[in-house]
């Protein structure tokens, strides 16, 4: 595929705008052992259950730094556009390489959406990259780990989603025989009652049959395994808060998503209507969007997904801004294994990780984008303690599902 977005930014230009470039900022071009500068930014797109995003950053130290950004159209496009702002820059210098990409790409949108997915995977690979040349795991650059392993929750979807034994059967088949203690459902499936589901509202046989699916499966498990229940934005605060009430008597792990997540108010008036734990937070961006969230007390539990809010030290503030009001932390994901690690790598530096979500269960191949083995295992994810991410891209996998049209990374640099 040809892209031209680097050529339209001239990164040696006059700007009067604020510029965090090594350049500009008089920063010394000799570090001894750690004068390395970024040569090359490379991506592509490979065909999982998503159009996962793959990033690579190459150094003339020989280094090269494997990210992800959030998956979908454009990603690709964007950090070719970036790509011209990263040449010639020491990788090492994390933070300023963020705040440098977030200034210039800040009149294409960069305080949310797919300019910060963008810059979450350059983010991520930035990470890869500093731990590789410093002989360090990654969540060692982020501060230490609290724990050697990262539990892992397995989003779930049985054969017919909108039956509530179908769903229980699957449940008991993913704790049974993969060994999962975490499970999640969708809840925004047909019932059947529907009148006008343009409208959000649910009638009673409709929040009867949600309440089905959620004792079925929670019956299923017992105390085996903890289920959680996905709504994706669906509902009013009306039905909502009949839902969450609907559900008190069961042993949820959390309702995730029940309206859309644009009404901090409104998310509050739900969240504080009931008993039953309620999650957000995968449809906001960086620290500053969640913070009302956070602050008002609007949520249970938090779920940004990384490689979108923002990469893994903006990940780690926002966890951080939630442990003061002791609320935990459950990774919203639906990366491959390089987002997935990332993710685990910043579980494992917070104090308030529950988990970390997976939700390629039903891919037979998602292991096989890297060399390791044994990824996630009885709903575990270990930790490595190799440099950077601990993972080595398997280039031939990479190539064999790649999307149609799209070119192979360089295997060197």
């Amino acid at each position: 595929m040809s892209r031209n977005y680097r050529t339209l930014h001239d990164p040696n230009a006059e700007y009067t705008m604020r510029d965090l470039s090594a350049e500009t900022m008089g920063l010394s071009a000799s570090r001894g052992p750690r004068d390395v500068e970024i040569t090359d930014v490379q991506t592509t797109m490979v065909g999982g259950n998503y159009p996962w995003t793959l990033v690579r950053i190459y150094t003339d130290a020989g280094v090269v730094g494997n990210g992800e950004s959030y998956w979908g159209v454009g990603e690709p496009e964007i950090i070719d556009r970036m790509a011209a702002f990263l040449i010639g820059e020491n990788p090492l210098d994390i933070d300023r390489l963020y705040e440098h990409l977030i200034q210039k790409m800040s009149g294409e949108g960069s305080i949310s959406g797919k300019v910060i997915s963008a810059i979450s995977g350059v983010e991520i690979a930035l990470h890869d990259v500093a731990g590789k040349l410093l002989d360090v795991p990654a969540y060692q650059l982020l501060g230490g780990k609290y724990r050697d392993e990262v539990r892992v929750y397995c989003d779930c979807h049985a054969g017919d989603e909108s039956e509530p034994t179908s769903n229980a059967a699957e449940a008991e088949r993913v704790v049974d025989e993969l060994g999962y203690d975490a499970l999640k459902f969708d809840l925004d499936v047909p019932s059947g009652a529907e009148i006008d589901r343009a409208n959000r509202h649910m009638r009673g046989p409709e929040i009867e049959h949600k309440a089905d699916i959620v004792r079925a499966v929670c019956e299923a498990v017992g105390d085996r395994a903890d289920a959680a229940f996905d709504c994706h934005w669906s509902y009013t605060p009306s039905s909502a808060k009949q839902l969450l009430q609907a559900v008190e008597e069961y042993d949820v792990w959390w309702i995730e998503d029940p309206i859309p997540p644009e009404n901090v108010e409104a998310q509050r008036v739900v969240t504080q209507s009931s008993t039953t734990p309620v999650t957000v937070g995968e449809n906001v961006y960086r620290s500053h969007g969640t913070r009302r969230l956070i602050d008002e007390q609007a949520l249970d539990i938090i779920a940004p997904d990384l490689p979108k809010v923002g990469g893994m030290r903006e990940t780690q503030k926002i966890a951080h801004h939630a442990d003061r009001f002791y609320i935990p932390v459950a990774m919203h994901n639906v990366a491959s294994p390089i987002g997935t690690m990332a993710s685990a790598q910043v579980a494992t530096t917070i104090p308030n990780s529950l988990a970390v979500e997976f939700h390629s269960y039903q891919l037979g191949w998602w292991e096989d984008l890297v060399e390791e083995d044994d990824l996630i295992v009885d709903g575990r994810m270990t930790i490595p303690e190799a440099p950077g991410l601990g993972l080595t891209l398997d280039l031939d996998a990479v190539e064999e599902h790649m999307i149609e049209g799209e070119t192979l990374f360089d295997p060197a640099p």
